[in-house]
This record gives structure tokens, C-alpha cells and sequence, in this order.
């Protein structure tokens, strides 16, 4: 009795994790067809014949990004769209360039935990949980340091120090996708209506009038 009691409780516990996961791969690769007009969750695979090493590969990431903007940041990223033999595979990366004192904004991945690490100069990064704690862990990163944010969480970087900053990110999706803070909020269009932005945020309209004519 004991022994199907547990046998039981082994399948439930293992029926619940295989809906809490992505499937197994069925194929070595699946390599993303850029031509195809099926939609589906991601993209389409190439024909296995027509795969060429090119798939897989992407050159560049040892140049620095253009930091000369307003957040003295400049994020290169290596996707599905840079590598089409990624779809699938559930992994991505970027390369990051922090001017003296730039800041990677806040912003959220909604489909991808991130790993980073530093590969010159200081970073100051931190994440925000959840409501309602929204506590701020944070911490000062030096060269060869990593640093995990967790899926969905808002998150940020800046470059501490006189000189620039270079960190490289993983993260756990073929697309993780972006959403800087600001600027979704201050520049979707169409706009939010200024009066749901003055309430939740507890600002005068012209405050609120001038930030989104920023973004």
C-alpha cells in the first residue's frame, strides 16, 4: 500500500514538472526559416539539407557599441535574429558598452532570466522584487563578477568609475524581448492618457505633459 502511495505521488509530481517546463527537443536543431510565412511560437525550421555553418555563427561582438546617446549605453544583441540556428534552443546573448557613468535603464525581460558578467571597467547593478516588498538588491560588480536577474524583474546597470564598462549577458530565451521602463510607459503609442499617469504616479500634468514629449 505504502509503495503505491509513493508510486503515485511519483507520477503526480512528475506530470506537474512536465507542465512546468518546455518540451525536449525532437531534432538536433531547427534552425529558423526567415522566408516562411507559418506562424508559430517562434519560427519555422529550415529544411535540415539546406543548413549551413552561417547559421550558427555571428561576428562583431568584439567591436564596442556607439555609446554617444542619452543613457551612454549601448546594447548589441545576439538572438534568433542575428543567429537563426538559436530558435529552439531557448538561449541568447548581448554584448553591453557603458560610457563613464552611463546606465543601462530600468527595464524588465519578459521571457528571459539574465546572467551577467563584467568583462572591464565597475558596474553598479540591482533588481526590484515584486509587490508588494519591491525590495532593491543591489550590488557593485568589478571586472570577472556575474551577476543572475531573474525573469520578468526590473533590472539595471551603470558603469561606476572615469572609464567604460563592457559586460556580456546570457539569457535563457531565443527571444527574451525588452521593456525599458520609460519608455514604455512614457512613450507607448498611442499615449496613456496623462490623467492615469498623474495618479499613479502621484505627478503634476505638466511633469507628466513634459516626460512624454521625451520619449
Amino acid at each position: 500500500m505504502a509503495s503505491s502511495i509513493l508510486f503515485f505521488g511519483f507520477l503526480a509530481l512528475s506530470f506537474i514538472h512536465a507542465l512546468a517546463s518546455d518540451p525536449g527537443s525532437l531534432q538536433d536543431f531547427c534552425v529558423a526559416d526567415e522566408t516562411s510565412n507559418v506562424i508559430v511560437n517562434g519560427l519555422a525550421c529550415k529544411d535540415p539539407e539546406m543548413v549551413q555553418a552561417d547559421d550558427f555563427s555571428f561576428s562583431g561582438l568584439h567591436l564596442a557599441g556607439n555609446t554617444s546617446n542619452a543613457v551612454g549605453s549601448r546594447v548589441t544583441t545576439v538572438n534568433v535574429a542575428q543567429i537563426p540556428g538559436l530558435n529552439t534552443l531557448g538561449i541568447s546573448l548581448v554584448r553591453i558598452d557603458y560610457a563613464p557613468w552611463g546606465i543601462n535603464p530600468p527595464h524588465t525581460h519578459p521571457r528571459g532570466t539574465e546572467i551577467l558578467t563584467v568583462i572591464e571597467g565597475s558596474l553598479e547593478v540591482g533588481f526590484v522584487t515584486s509587490n508588494p516588498e519591491n525590495r532593491l538588491i543591489t550590488k557593485v560588480l568589478q571586472k570577472g563578477d556575474v551577476f543572475v536577474f531573474p525573469i520578468g524583474l526590473v533590472h539595471f546597470q551603470r558603469s561606476v568609475g572615469n572609464g567604460n564598462a563592457v559586460a556580456i549577458a546570457a539569457l535563457s530565451s531565443q527571444n527574451p524581448g525588452v521593456i525599458t521602463i520609460a519608455n514604455a510607459v512614457f512613450g507607448s503609442t498611442p499615449e496613456i492618457p496623462s490623467d492615469i499617469l498623474v495618479k499613479a504616479f502621484q505627478l503634476d500634468k505638466n511633469v507628466v505633459n513634459y516626460l512624454q514629449s521625451k520619449f
